[in-house]
């Protein structure tokens, strides 16, 4: 047998030792936890992990080799995510068991910090492109969806929950307030958060002109500031603005009244990298399946999705989230 017959024969043991070999090294176990629930850019993992940039694309490389990781290119930067184990396939078994020690982890204070440094920085650049571009952002968004583009959907999946008028709502980001009209047709008191002076004073305009009586806005940050939970919580075209999205899912879930629903509209995962200088996404949308797995992780429980594709290459999912009642009885404010 040639040499290269000998090497073909080993070629599943090759792969296998690949994943051992990118498991051996206690960096590269920090990187696969610190990818738990987030992207990074090489950069931004230099930075995490206080390493240089050559030293963590070579870490990163074995990593993708092994197919631990899996990239995603955004107009001129890499950015990285865990890979999901695929169970049928050699290896997947050591795949899955090699996440779910690694999730077990507690990532060292140092390196937490930075991460909540990175995360600092995407959202001190988005806020600082609302407080530049409040004026002209619709008009921007309306490039690659508007709210005219997923209205009716959105509007079908809200009513087919059957939410009562004694029920609540909140909507965090309204941008112009152009759906609150529809959440105060429906809802007995909405509120309205933004951390955007401009953006909220927009919607109270929106709310003036059309004589919103039953929506409070609030300037505040839904991620740290105290405000009112509700049966329904409404997210539109939001989600690829916080910073770590994972996470943020998993404090607004505490937001949503037991037996209530937390709907999201978003874009799906898409390469058009211009959406972030033109309407500072910090993320160039989604897949479902991890928006679904970030929803389980937050306590919530994955319903209807509805999808709708746009002429520009664009695709919108409407997704619901049930918060399961602990009470056992009817969902607050529903006539179920």
């Amino acid at each position: 047998m040639n040499m290269r017959a000998s090497h073909l024969a080993f070629q599943p043991v090759d792969a296998l030792a690949a994943l051992c070999k990118a498991g051996g090294d206690p960096l590269r176990l920090n990187v696969l936890r610190a990818l738990t629930n987030d992207s990074f850019g090489v950069l931004e993992l230099a930075q995490i992990f206080a390493t240089g940039q050559s030293g963590m694309s070579h870490h990163l490389k074995v990593l993708a080799q092994a197919g631990l990781v899996a990239t995603r290119r955004e107009g001129n930067a890499i950015f990285y995510r865990r890979a999901l184990a695929q169970g049928e396939r050699l290896g997947g078994t050591l795949h899955a068991a090699l996440l779910d020690e690694v999730d077990a982890l507690a990532l060292p204070d140092a390196i937490q910090a930075r991460i909540a440094e990175v995360h600092s920085q995407r959202a001190a650049a988005s806020q600082d492109f609302f407080a530049r571009t409040a004026a002209s952002f619709q008009a921007q968004q309306d490039l690659i969806a508007g709210l005219a583009q997923y209205r009716d959907s959105l509007l079908a999946l809200l009513d087919a929950l059957g939410f009562t008028r004694a029920a609540t709502a909140l909507e965090i980001g309204p941008g112009d307030g152009a759906f609150l009209p529809e959440l105060a047709r429906r809802f007995r008191q909405v509120t309205a958060l933004d951390n955007s002076p401009a953006m909220l004073e927009l919607a109270r305009a929106r709310c003036t002109a059309e004589g919103l009586v039953n929506v409070e806005l609030q300037l505040a940050d839904a991620l740290n500031d105290d405000y009112p939970a509700a049966d329904c919580v409404v997210l539109n075209m939001v989600l690829h603005h916080f910073a770590a999205p994972a996470e943020a899912l998993k404090q607004l879930a505490r937001q949503v009244n037991s037996g209530g629903s937390l709907l999201i509209t978003e874009l799906c995962s898409h390469n058009q990298s211009w959406a972030r200088q033109a309407c500072g996404d910090l993320w160039l949308g989604f897949e479902q399946d991890d928006l679904a797995r970030w929803a389980i992780a937050a306590g919530l429980t994955p319903g209807e999705s509805l999808y709708v594709g746009l002429r520009n290459g664009f695709q919108i999912q409407v997704r619901h989230f049930a918060k399961p009642d602990h009470h056992n009885g009817p969902r607050a404010g529903s006539r179920i």
